[in-house]
């Protein structure tokens, strides 16, 4: 089916993808140690299932049917084990979203990066990854259907495009907040991701970089024997 496209126009989607491990304690073996659960989740946690129409999780190959199909949110899977391995998922959208599958890559993490801390099973290892999903000149039918929902991100249409009437009239009725999964049993653990972190860890990565830049000019300078000359890192 050809589906009628709005030019100039973006739909995003904000998403979280990751893990969250728990040690077993006094229940863990040489072969289960922890209990985890892979996921992908809106950015405040919202229902997914109005764009992704199912999810794949390729396991370790040494797990029982290692692929592991997910049709409906929220997209996860729990299981047990004691090795850390990277999970591939490829997520699948509804017709009138996208034709093409996208593949994302995670390491599962079992144990916390701080050694001399002991192990709790109260306190889980989790590890997330945020990024947002842009789907570029989308069909009229996706964006009727997501115009309002929580999970997505809808610009508003030029004055120059105008929904047909018969999709316009049903906007309101297909569009209330729905999807909200803010009462998910692991929301407590999730991070909160906003633009103004995102912000503030790329203005500190640009300090890193310039420190670096510095310290190779003057490294640079007294292997080539030349006099050190002031440098100031552009500005904006």
């Amino acid at each position: 089916i050809l589906l009628k496209r709005l030019k100039d126009v973006e739909i995003s989607v904000p998403i979280v993808y990751g893990t969250i491990a728990f040690w077993l304690g006094r229940k863990a073996t040489e072969t289960q140690s922890h209990k985890w659960t892979v996921y992908v989740r809106g950015a405040t946690n919202e229902d997914l299932g109005v764009v992704i129409k199912r999810a794949v999780f390729q396991l370790h190959p040494s797990f029982n049917n290692p692929v592991r199909v997910v049709e409906s949110p929220p997209f996860e899977l729990s299981e047990c084990g004691w090795g850390e391995f990277e999970i591939a998922i490829s997520l699948f959208f509804h017709n009138d979203v996208c034709e093409k599958q996208l593949d994302l890559y995670h390491h599962l993490k079992l144990y916390s990066e701080d050694e001399s801390g002991a192990q709790s099973t109260k306190k889980p290892v989790i590890v997330e990854t945020y990024n947002e999903i842009v789907f570029p000149d989308p069909s009229e039918d996706f964006y009727a259907r997501v115009q309002k929902h929580p999970a997505v991100i809808v610009p508003r249409l030029p004055v120059t495009i105008n929904l047909p009437s018969v999709l316009a009239t049903n906007i309101e009725d297909l569009n209330e907040k729905k999807g909200d999964t803010k009462d998910h049993p692991l929301s407590q653990w999730f991070n909160n991701f906003s633009e103004a972190d995102e912000l503030l860890k790329l203005a500190a990565a640009r300090q890193q970089v310039q420190a670096h830049i510095i310290k190779l000019r003057r490294q640079l300078s007294i292997i080539d024997g030349l006099p050190l000359q002031s440098w100031k890192p552009a500005s904006g």
